[in-house]
């Protein structure tokens, strides 16, 4: 068949004038949104697809790229904490000293974050003579800007609210397209599991589309819901119902009669998803005694089994605390510690087995989001469903592409008698709450339909 009959067979198809069931209204009016969101949103997903590939192998690519910065040569002993702060604080004078990751393996430097004129960086120390390695920027590292690129088109919170938006879509993309998939008194496996790949360059186009998208659908539903706690509408919303049911961490977490800050837990150290809104305690005994060392914090949080791979940020004021935080592959080894910063007591403690069932069961999706969860298996998986990602979205594209007729959109037509049936009305408006920034483009899209689209008849027609 040439291309030629193929968009004019096309064009047939996309024009409805006699009267339809009901159930041909509604396969009608969801391949038209399906089409619609497909086009609109395919190149924010081939981005977020091909970005989360790369962030996926972080691990991997970060040791080859700042090997020199992680790796040393073991000696016998090791200098203490404040010895290689110390360190740093000659070779950086001027700087304010944040945080101290310690070495807990013998070929791995210690790492010392400091803020200073150009801003927060992280300085690799050599933990047996004190050597200088390196430092890195927090903004120029690879993987902060791959992260920035990935949550937020690197355009600050107007690219969260696109990435939020296109990954909503992705989901109803997923939603429309299994229901157009759905055989329909359609018993043979081929075209429906299998691709047919003798039955024309049309067919083959629509089950290389469609089939993959099938055996893909529950693990790019799990994909989307375990990314969108990152968001910033979504995921606000998430926080405000976990912490409002209490099942992300436990409101009686402390002595009610300690003094707490307004502060979250993530304005003062990176901390696990479920620590974020942890409003951080105040150390007592200002300006009484001396702050205890970071030898000394050290030693609290190992006699309180915390994983290896901790950090310790530092208290920020006279009434600031120590927060000792570990975000470890697997979410059970997680914790977030506040420290009197005079006394070493453990204000706060908040571990994996105290959050609530909500938070649980994200901590879980964000290792299985970011493939840590389960090793190299879980990379690999999601590798997979990522290039499964941009595959279906790139055969949607080539198939409209080539089947399109020229001059017009090509998108599928309604009867001009089209009405909307309630039930296709019922799941917009459910779709629309539980996607706040779904049912805000929408209303967009209805204004701009009833204030340009129909009162310019070239840009109507172009649309379909």
């Amino acid at each position: 068949m040439s291309l030629q009959q193929e968009r004019l067979d096309y064009a047939k198809e996309t024009v409805v004038e006699h009267e339809v069931s009901k159930a041909q209204l509604l396969y009608r009016a969801v391949w038209r949104w399906h089409f619609y969101a497909g086009i609109i949103f395919a190149p924010f997903i081939i981005l977020l697809a091909i970005t989360g590939i790369i962030y996926l192998f972080k691990p991997q690519i970060e040791n080859v790229m700042y090997k020199d910065y992680y790796y040393v040569h073991p000696a016998l002993e090791k200098l203490t904490a404040e010895q290689q702060i110390e360190s740093v604080k000659r070779v950086y004078p001027n700087a304010l000293v944040r945080r101290y990751k310690p070495s807990f393996e013998a070929d791995r430097s210690a790492e010392v974050g400091i803020t200073g004129k150009d801003g927060m960086m992280t300085v690799f120390v050599n933990p047996y003579n004190g050597k200088i390695l390196g430092d890195l920027k927090d903004d120029e590292e690879f993987m902060n800007k791959v992260r920035k690129l990935h949550g937020e088109l690197m355009i600050g919170t107007t690219g969260d609210r696109i990435v939020e938006m296109a990954s909503c879509w992705a989901m109803i993309l997923l939603i429309t397209g299994l229901y157009l998939w759905w055989p329909r008194n359609r018993k043979d496996i081929f075209g429906t599991f299998i691709p047919r790949f003798s039955k024309g360059k049309r067919t083959m186009l629509r089950d290389l589309h469609a089939v993959p998208a099938f055996w893909f659908s529950l693990f790019v539903a799990i994909f989307i819901l375990t990314g969108l706690p990152w968001s910033g509408l979504w995921g606000d919303l998430i926080n405000r119902v976990s912490t409002a049911t209490q099942s992300g961490y436990p409101t009686g977490l402390w002595d009610g009669n300690l003094p707490k800050s307004t502060i979250p837990s993530k304005d003062v150290a990176k901390v696990p998803w479920a620590a974020e809104n942890l409003p951080v305690p105040e150390s007592g005994q200002s300006g009484v005694a001396a702050p205890l060392s970071v030898s000394q914090i050290m030693k609290v949080a190992n006699e309180n089994k915390v994983e290896k791979g901790y950090s310790i940020n530092f208290p920020q004021g006279e009434k600031g605390v120590y927060t000792v935080s570990v975000s470890s592959d697997k979410p059970q080894g997680q914790a977030t510690l506040h420290i009197d910063q005079y006394s070493g007591k453990v204000l706060a403690d908040l571990r994996f087995a105290d959050y609530g069932v909500l938070a649980k069961a994200i901590s879980i999706g964000v290792a299985l989001h970011e493939g840590h969860y389960f090793g190299l298996a879980n990379q690999l998986l999601n590798l997979i469903v990522c290039l499964g990602l941009i595959g279906i979205s790139v055969t949607g594209v080539v198939m409209w592409w080539k089947r399109k007729p020229s001059g017009t959109l090509g998108a599928p037509s309604l009867p001009k008698n089209f009405k909307l049936i309630k039930s296709a009305a019922v799941l917009i408006l459910i779709l629309g709450i539980v996607f706040p920034l779904v049912g805000a483009s929408l209303l967009v899209v209805l204004a701009l339909d009833w204030l340009v689209i129909k009162r310019i008849p070239a840009v109507k027609q172009w649309l379909g």
